[in-house]
């Protein structure tokens, strides 16, 4: 995988447009004058975060000795639950605030952000080659540059596409994210067979 497919699933796992309606929601309470600080400090909380995961999931494959094999079947499997979430959304926010309450890490950095899905994905990174971490860092944060941009702009985004609009955007972008999963899948089993084999 290069930066620019690193940088593209990253970016589709984080689901900028799917979190725009929770973000708006939130941020709709708060002071409109505190609202750009609250977000930024938001996303760079949720940066952090990443970064730790990305720098730090190496060493926790390490201690439970795990092979590339099965963290790729595994990744492939869990980006496929979420690209099927994407596709065919639940009911109900995630938020859990009340009115006026500003956020402070949960829920807006950990986990609309800095989930469990994009956390276990550059675990997966890490691990597939720990010699390229730096191309890694660049597709973290290239990805979360253009997550950061598009709920910056919010209320635009939000304004251009229109409510039917951003559902059938983030479907699209599960369908996308569907592929990505299958293809982590079969590599992971390709792999784990040519192993056996050999």
């Amino acid at each position: 995988m290069d930066i620019f497919s690193a940088a593209v699933m990253l970016f589709l796992i984080m689901d900028p447009l799917g979190n725009l309606p929770i973000f708006a929601s939130i941020l709709r309470h708060i002071d409109p004058k505190k609202r750009r600080k609250v977000l930024i400090r938001e996303l760079l909380f949720a940066l952090v975060i990443m970064l730790s995961f990305l720098y730090a999931g190496e060493a926790i494959l390490n201690f439970l000795n795990l092979r590339s094999e099965s963290v790729s079947i595994a990744g492939g499997i869990i980006l496929f639950l979420i690209a099927i979430k994407m596709i065919f959304p639940s009911p109900g926010g995630v938020a859990g605030l009340a009115a006026g309450e500003e956020p402070f890490i949960v829920p807006m950095a950990i986990p609309l952000m800095a989930g469990p899905s994009i956390l276990a994905a550059l675990i997966l990174l890490a691990h597939t080659d720990s010699s390229r971490m730096t191309d890694w860092t660049i597709a973290l944060v290239s990805a979360w540059g253009m997550s950061a941009v598009i709920l910056m702009f919010y209320k635009l985004f939000t304004r251009i596409l229109g409510e039917k609009g951003l559902i059938a955007v983030e479907r699209l972008m599960g369908m996308v994210l569907v592929m990505i999963s299958v293809q982590m899948l079969l590599d992971g089993i390709s792999n784990y067979i040519n192993f056996t084999v050999s």
